[in-house]
This record gives structure tokens, C-alpha cells and sequence, in this order.
């Protein structure tokens, strides 16, 4: 018998996450400089760490030898603090990913299902295939979530809906609207996790009230990131503001160390860097009317984004992607998605913009 048939079978199928391609990776792989080239597939905050948070990770090396504090008070003080939440309403995450398993491997059983949106984050799925439950997804509406459609999808045995706003990768969102119609519909009985990854580069208008919405419904989680408009993917840090029930159980099955001290210090000193936050969303708006602009004048199809990326449709998505690869750009593909003919691309400084938008016409002209 072959060790693998010890795990069991809804473990055995799982394609795992292919994250995007790294710059060494790709530099090994085509023999290309790595300072040549431009990595726009990860949705990565392209100014860097803000210098606040650089300088107190600085300060918190001396402390390394030590375990960091597993229950991360100072983190949640000034998460509770900026949120107006109490600390038992929050959760530590080793990056949102981290959130979205807890909940998952928290309230889930062989016997639950769990709703999401066709064409939402590939981790609902794997997080739900990793505890035996089973997957519900929803076929989407313009490449966005369908509301009304997942509420109708909710069973008997549904403990959990994951929802995107905005969503990766399409970029599309829900109206505030809709969103507090869907939790006023939910079963009380059934935990809505709203996915929030991307919600600090939506304008002030075009955001939901989630925390005035998770004071009303005590069956909603929020999960949020410092990955992307704060700059720390690399330390990977994300949180959860949910009921104090709620957020008691999935700290029972947390691991106690799971955000170290240089992304919990480093995460304090961003979460109060405002100033960089600004220019976060400044360069990403800009950089958003830079490469749609570019789309409309190539005549190339592209879903309209709230997020720090876009999502375009070419004639075969395989072959521009391996194109960009070769000229050392990195997008990202987006076949596992069931868009084969489709990529990704997050908004970089000016001068990547640029680099990709080359390329692409390049790839056009041959």
C-alpha cells in the first residue's frame, strides 16, 4: 500500500495553491537578470514596507531570541483601538489565507458544505476540500458574485459562506446594499465570512459599513490583510474581527505563535502609517487609469477593478503568459480559475506599468 492512501481522500485531490512565479524562479528558469525583471502577479503593494514599519522591525530584532507573544496584545490593542472593536473580537492570522483555514478547519465538518462565488479566491475551495466538506460554488454574474444565487445555494447542512469584496481576481464588487439584503436574508445558523483583502483601495463611497454590519449580525466574520495596501505580504500578517463567541473558538484552534514578533511590530507601526496609505492608493489609482487606458487604446477586453490589479481576456492567455515570461515580466495566469484565456495584472509603479504595457504590444504586433 502506498503511504498516501493513509491520508484521506478529500486530502489525496487537492491541486494545491500555485502561488505566482517568484523572480528568481523565473530568472533561473530563462537565464535573465533578476534586476531586469517586473513582477506584477501577486497583488503586492509595489512602494515596499512603509518606513514606519521598517523601523520597528529594526527595533524589535534585539528581541528575537524570544518566542513573540502568542496572544499579540499590542496588535490587537491597536487593531481595537482603529476598528473600535473589543479585544476578544479579534483574530491573528499568519495572512488572511491563515483566517480564511481557521474559520474553515473551526466550524467545518465531512458533513457541511460551504457556499462561495464562481470565480472567487482559490482558497475557499481548497480550505474547504481540507476538512472533507463540500464545496457549493455559485455561477457568478459578470465575473462577480451573484447574491441573490448563493443565498438560494445556502442548504441544511451550509455552516459557511465566503464572500469577496472586492474579489479576486476579477476585481468586481458588491453593492453596500446588497450586502446587508444578503445578511438580513442568511440564517442566523450560517457564518458569512466577507473577505475584505482589498477594501482600504475602494473609494470612501464605494465602501460597506462591514463593522457596523458585524455589530448587527453576530454570524458575520471579517477577515482583512496587511498584505496588500500596508505592505507586509512578505511577514504575513492578517486578522479577523468577529462575535467574541465566534472569535474564542477559532483562537482555541489557532497555533499560539502563528504571527512572529517582527510582522506583529512591523504591523502595529503600518496600521498608524497614514501618510503611506495615502500614497498607496494614490499610486495605485494612477497607475489603474495608466494600464486601462492602455487596454482601451489596444482594444483589449478588461473587467473593472476595485482592487490593485485588472483582469484582461486575449486570445490565448497561455501563450501571452509564457511571451511575458520570456521578456521577464510576471503575470498572472489565470486557467485554474476556468479562465484560461484570461490573466491578471497588479497595478506597479509607473515604470512597470510601462515595462508590461510594452510587451503587450509587443506580443500584439508579432
Amino acid at each position: 500500500m502506498s503511504l498516501s492512501q493513509l491520508a484521506p481522500a478529500y486530502i489525496r485531490t487537492i491541486a494545491p495553491y500555485q502561488p505566482g512565479k517568484p523572480i528568481a524562479e523565473l530568472a533561473r528558469e530563462m537565464q535573465l537578470n533578476e534586476a531586469d525583471i517586473v513582477k506584477l502577479a501577486s497583488n503586492e503593494n509595489p512602494l515596499g514596507i512603509s518606513p514606519k514599519a521598517r523601523a520597528a522591525m529594526l527595533q524589535a530584532m534585539d528581541e528575537l531570541a524570544r518566542y513573540p507573544d502568542g496572544n499579540g496584545f499590542a496588535l490587537k490593542s491597536a487593531l481595537a483601538k482603529k476598528f473600535g472593536v473589543g479585544l476578544g473580537q479579534i483574530v491573528l492570522g499568519n495572512g488572511s489565507n491563515d483566517i480564511l483555514e481557521l474559520a474553515a478547519r473551526t466550524f467545518l465538518t465531512p458533513a457541511d458544505s460551504v457556499v462561495y462565488s464562481q470565480y472567487s479566491f482559490a482558497v475557499y475551495p481548497l480550505a474547504t476540500q481540507a476538512v472533507g466538506a463540500r464545496g457549493i460554488e455559485v455561477r457568478a454574474v459578470d465575473f462577480g458574485h451573484d447574491l441573490d444565487a448563493m443565498l438560494a445555494a445556502i442548504e441544511p447542512s451550509t455552516k459557511l459562506v465566503f464572500i469577496a469584496n472586492p474579489n479576486n481576481p476579477t476585481g468586481t464588487m458588491c453593492r453596500p446594499g446588497d450586502l446587508v439584503e444578503f445578511m438580513e436574508k442568511c440564517p442566523a445558523t450560517v457564518l458569512v465570512v466577507l473577505d475584505e483583502a482589498y477594501t482600504e483601495y475602494l473609494p470612501a463611497e464605494k465602501r460597506s459599513d462591514s463593522l457596523a454590519l458585524q455589530r448587527q449580525f453576530p454570524n458575520l466574520i471579517i477577515s482583512r490583510t496587511l498584505s496588500k495596501a500596508y505592505g507586509l505580504a512578505g511577514l504575513r500578517i492578517g486578522f479577523a474581527i468577529a462575535a467574541p463567541e465566534v472569535a474564542d473558538l477559532m483562537n482555541r484552534v489557532r497555533q499560539p505563535f502563528n504571527v512572529n514578533s517582527l510582522a506583529q511590530a512591523a504591523a502595529v507601526a503600518a496600521l498608524d502609517d497614514l501618510d503611506y496609505l495615502r500614497e498607496t492608493v494614490r499610486v495605485n489609482r494612477a497607475g489603474m487609469e495608466q494600464i486601462t487606458s492602455a487596454f482601451v487604446r489596444l482594444g483589449i477586453p478588461f473587467i473593472p477593478s476595485y482592487g490593485n490589479f485588472i483582469t484582461f481576456h486575449v486570445g490565448d492567455g497561455p501563450a501571452l503568459n509564457q511571451f511575458m515570461l520570456q521578456r521577464g515580466v510576471i503575470i498572472r495566469p489565470l486557467a485554474s480559475y476556468g479562465m484560461r484565456d484570461s490573466l491578471r495584472v497588479s497595478i506597479g509603479l509607473t515604470g512597470e506599468n510601462d515595462r508590461f504595457i510594452a510587451v503587450l504590444e509587443e506580443a500584439l504586433d508579432g
